[in-house]
């Protein structure tokens, strides 16, 4: 089955600019992305779905492929990700290429392997879901969750009140790393969180949300951490 690997990395990004390209722990986080990709060895495409020159420039320096620029519908700061991947693939189509297998990628996810995504795919291809999408576990149990009603505090389940954190049924969230799909399934719903899915549990030390600049600090020690146990095993 033909795998195409689909990092997601436009120019636009307002809290941090030119995030996608900025230097995390010696080289562009997009470096990363582009290296996990590569070095599984499982894919017969890696690209990089962008809206930017230099990105494209530093994409191809690291070995990604970058065929084509994105459309104006697809650059915006409402484009979906969804809406990138469909226009990747329909242009691959008219190229004559399909793909039985999608990963998207995205561009800020140093903490992706080649090991886990190697370990993703054979996942997915061993089980009957559509998608595997990486996943954490919440730290603190959602439905213990508080909301604000007119300045105060409410339980949004109060049900919950009086039980056991360590009781609660666990909760999972997508941590923005990967999703691997069958692009058949994809296309016919054009949606990439719906269907048979498949969770691929990560450590919460390898997730981070970054959105500032602290958020890039975190992650950078997180990484450190990630590497350093790493060496540690070999």
């Amino acid at each position: 089955m033909k795998k195409i690997a689909i990092i997601t990395a436009r120019g636009g990004s307002k809290r941090i600019p030119r995030k996608n390209i900025k230097e995390f722990c010696g080289k562009p986080i997009l470096a990363y992305s582009i290296e996990a990709a590569l070095e599984s060895g499982i894919f017969d495409e890696v690209m990089v779905s962008t809206d930017d020159q230099e990105i494209a420039d530093i994409a191809r320096k690291y070995g990604a492929s970058v065929p084509f620029f994105r459309s104006e519908k697809t650059s915006g700061d409402f484009a979906t990700a969804p809406e990138v991947v469909l226009e990747v693939l329909e242009e691959y189509e008219k190229r004559g290429e399909h793909y039985d297998i999608g990963l998207l990628l995205y561009p800020t996810a140093p903490f992706v392997t080649a090991a886990k995504l190697k370990d993703a795919a054979e996942k997915l291809l061993a089980s009957d879901a559509d998608t595997l999408v990486a996943v954490v576990q919440f730290s603190y149990p959602p439905q213990r969750g508080m909301i604000m009603k007119e300045g105060r505090l409410v339980f949004e389940y109060p049900q919950y009140l009086d039980s056991r954190s360590q009781d609660l049924e666990p909760h999972y969230h997508d941590v923005g790393q990967f999703l691997f799909f069958h692009t058949e399934a994809f296309k016919q719903n054009r949606r990439l969180l719906v269907g048979n899915l498949l969770p691929y549990v990560v450590s919460e030390m390898e997730v981070q949300d970054i959105d500032n600049q602290t958020d890039w600090e975190i992650a950078e020690m997180k990484y450190r951490v990630m590497k350093e146990k790493e060496a540690q095993q070999k």
